[in-house]
């Protein structure tokens, strides 16, 4: 269950994820230098408008994806409070595949797998760069590419994971019905 997950604050605090009981979670992996960094934007608006609602978002930056978050923790929270007025949380950068994944990681891809990119614009870079790395890269659940978001309801259950070529409408809707 979610709640049974800890992740690390980017000033260093535990947070336990059972604090966040009886709340709808957002998790998604971000990063500073991605042609997806723009989603701060309605991610940060969706966080205004339905945080008082129940809505909890946690930003876990990773550098995994071509390297788009290279700063340190506090860089890159600089870098979203001055270009995009975030105010959520985020957390400490890590991994979100691989031997070093964090373990909340292993959970929510254990719940919800990959299911493509849909028909964006950028299905067939990504597909080609992915291609390159793993030629049987669409069979795992692993997290393909920055800002991949899962969406948690009240209750702890894993009910929905974006690729980051879903359009954010989609999520906020989905987001919305659960509160």
């Amino acid at each position: 269950m979610i709640y049974d997950y800890k992740v690390t604050t980017g000033k260093g605090e535990e947070l336990n994820l059972a604090d966040y009981k009886g709340k709808v979670i957002m998790v998604v992996n971000t990063a500073t230098g991605c042609g997806f960094t723009p989603q701060y934007e309605p991610i940060e608006q969706m966080y205004r408008d339905y945080h008082d609602k129940g809505l909890e978002i946690l930003d876990i930056p990773c550098n995994q994806f071509g390297g788009q978050a290279p700063g340190t923790d506090e860089e890159i929270h600089e870098f979203c409070t001055v270009h995009f007025n975030t105010t959520f949380p985020q957390m400490k950068k890590a991994d979100v595949n691989g031997e070093n994944e964090l373990p909340l990681y292993t959970y929510l891809k254990s719940e919800k797998g990959f299911e493509g990119f849909g028909d964006h614009e950028l299905k067939n870079v990504l597909e080609g760069i992915l291609a390159k790395a793993d030629p049987d890269w669409e069979k795992s659940a692993d997290i393909k590419w920055n800002f991949t978001k899962f969406i948690i309801d009240r209750e702890g259950n894993v009910v929905a994971r974006f690729e980051p070529t879903v359009d954010m409408a989609d999520v906020e809707a989905c987001v919305k019905a659960l509160l």
